[in-house]
């Protein structure tokens, strides 16, 4: 297994966004959805963009934005790719390159219709700047984004194992990680990459620096485990 890479989302602060590069972060994200509540403004993403290393890739978060709002966005902040987590078609993907483009999937274990989906829409769209793809946990009701909410790994290893992941890009883990359970989920289902937002917050909107080393230490260590 190649080494795990490690994205921290819901970057609020410049302070948070180098601290995340220094704990050994390869992507931060920032949420660009004025509905949700770690909402940046384009100032405010430059400013912490500004804090970003060069070899940290950052991620612009959308919510069922049309593409014509997320190609403005790129022109004046500039992000290395950007993350589709809403209800967003493969049409719009297609629309978006040469931009890169993670796509989020809330999935419920055992309903491979989602996948099926974007395999046959990356065959026949050639959806070559679709670059990953983000599993989360199934939505609840309320805002959309990220749900906070452990996913069922065990569920999902048995989807993998039966090879509904095939022909899609790279698996990003996400969904109520930790660094309690987040060595767990690499074992059980050998990710492209992790994604912690508030698992590693001290307070709403402010990330912990010890949280974000700890969780960035337990992935690389369970990635290697499974070399």
């Amino acid at each position: 297994m190649a080494r795990v890479r490690v994205k921290i989302c819901g970057i609020c602060r410049p302070q948070d966004a180098a601290a995340a590069a220094s704990a050994g972060a390869d992507a931060i994200g920032i949420v660009m959805d004025r509905r949700a509540g770690r909402f940046v403004s384009a100032d405010g993403a430059e400013k912490i963009l500004e804090a970003v290393p060069p070899m940290v890739m950052s991620v612009a978060l959308f919510v069922d934005a049309p593409a014509d709002e997320i190609k403005n966005v790129l022109r004046t902040v500039p992000f290395s790719a950007v993350q589709l987590h809403g209800d967003e078609s493969p049409e719009l993907v297609a629309e978006l390159k040469p931009i890169r483009v993670i796509k989020a999937l809330h999935l419920t274990a055992g309903d491979a219709g989602p996948l099926i989906k974007w395999r046959n829409a990356v065959r026949d769209l050639r959806l070559t700047n679709l670059i990953g793809v983000l599993v989360e946990s199934a939505r609840p009701a309320g805002p959309r984004g990220g749900t906070g909410i452990a996913s069922d790994f065990t569920g999902l290893r048995q989807m993998k194992s039966a090879g509904e992941f095939d022909g899609l890009p790279p698996m990003i883990l996400a969904g109520g990680l930790t660094a309690e359970n987040v060595g767990e989920a690499i074992r059980l289902l050998q990710p492209y990459a992790v994604d912690v937002s508030s698992g590693v917050e001290a307070a709403h909107r402010e990330k912990s620096a010890s949280r974000m080393e700890l969780f960035v230490q337990t992935a690389r260590r369970a990635g290697e485990l499974q070399r």
